[in-house]
């Protein structure tokens, strides 16, 4: 879609004194065949309302260019990278496999089945779902719960955030830290400092986690998810005896976990909002998710 312009020089005096000289002066025109007339009498236009005695045009050209498409303005925004990396023979949580990622068809092997210089990597990679950053639906709790391929979008994506600073404190996190903070509807992200040892032996030792008082208070204040920078949401040291009380909470209630989080610091406490989507998999609990936040620049 083209927009017209006529450009010209013009000359023109005004009935209470005074002239003006324009070199190269535009106007918005309608169509490629307007006349020097409709053109003067856009000029008019532009200078009114002084009263005009005489305008004379010269060096005359109409010309099309490019119309502005008009549209909303994408306010500006920043990504922050919330997921850990998961690479071959990485250990995210004590006692699970680690995942093995091969070729099925190496660039160099698929050069047979395609045309000279073209080549394709099909990758291959074996895996339990509890592998770097993941999330859990409520079927990785209960049998009848929500699997991954149940879980609506908009219990995953683009969900307001607040962050929940809890760096140098107890390791669990009470409903008094998450006192005064508007979790309603939000992914409440739980930034412990865990993430410091990650992928090292430290990483499941002493590590922080959610109460089950905490986890009831998020539950009755109806947050949409709950995330946690730690190697689980719950406590699982010794002294635990292999209680659950944070995910049987949250996932009874329908809110999805994520775990392993990693970069926290580098969010704002709220005013961002914060993705996790994991792949639709029937009959599947947990699996990787690439977990982002997107903040005003």
């Amino acid at each position: 879609m083209l927009r017209y312009r006529a450009e010209f020089d013009a000359e023109v005096t005004f009935t209470d004194g005074g002239a003006l000289s324009a070199r190269r002066f535009q106007v918005d025109v309608p169509h490629p065949d307007v006349t020097e007339a409709e053109i003067t009498e856009r000029l008019l236009a532009v200078l009114a309302p002084r009263p005009i005695d005489r305008a004379r045009l010269s060096a005359v050209r109409v010309f099309g260019e490019p119309a502005a498409i008009p549209g909303p303005r994408r306010p500006q925004t920043r990504f922050v990278e919330l997921s850990h990396v998961v690479r071959d023979g990485l250990t995210t949580y004590p006692g699970l496999p680690a995942p093995q990622v091969s070729r099925y068809l190496s660039h160099a092997e698929s050069r047979d089945r395609y045309a000279p210089g073209t080549e394709f990597s099909i990758d291959r990679i074996t895996m339990v779902g509890n592998t770097g950053t993941y999330l859990d639906s409520p079927f990785h709790r209960y049998p009848n719960g929500t699997d991954l391929a149940g879980l609506p979008l908009d219990r995953l994506a683009e969900l307001p955030a607040v962050v929940v600073r809890t760096v140098g404190g107890p390791r669990g996190i009470t409903a008094e830290s998450l006192a005064g903070l508007e979790v309603a509807g939000r992914a409440v992200l739980l930034h412990t400092g865990g993430d410091r040892h990650w992928a090292t032996k430290d990483y499941s030792v002493n590590a922080p986690y959610l109460t089950r008082e905490g986890a009831r208070d998020l539950v009755d204040r109806g947050a949409a998810l709950v995330g946690i920078d730690a190697v689980n949401i719950d406590d699982i040291s010794a002294g635990a005896r292999g209680e659950r009380p944070a995910h049987s909470l949250l996932l009874a209630a329908g809110i999805p976990i994520v775990e392993h989080l990693t970069n926290l610091a580098a969010l704002p406490v709220h005013e961002f909002r914060f993705t996790a989507v994991p792949p639709r998999i029937a009959g599947f609990g947990t699996f990787p998710v690439r977990a982002y936040a997107t903040v005003p620049a």
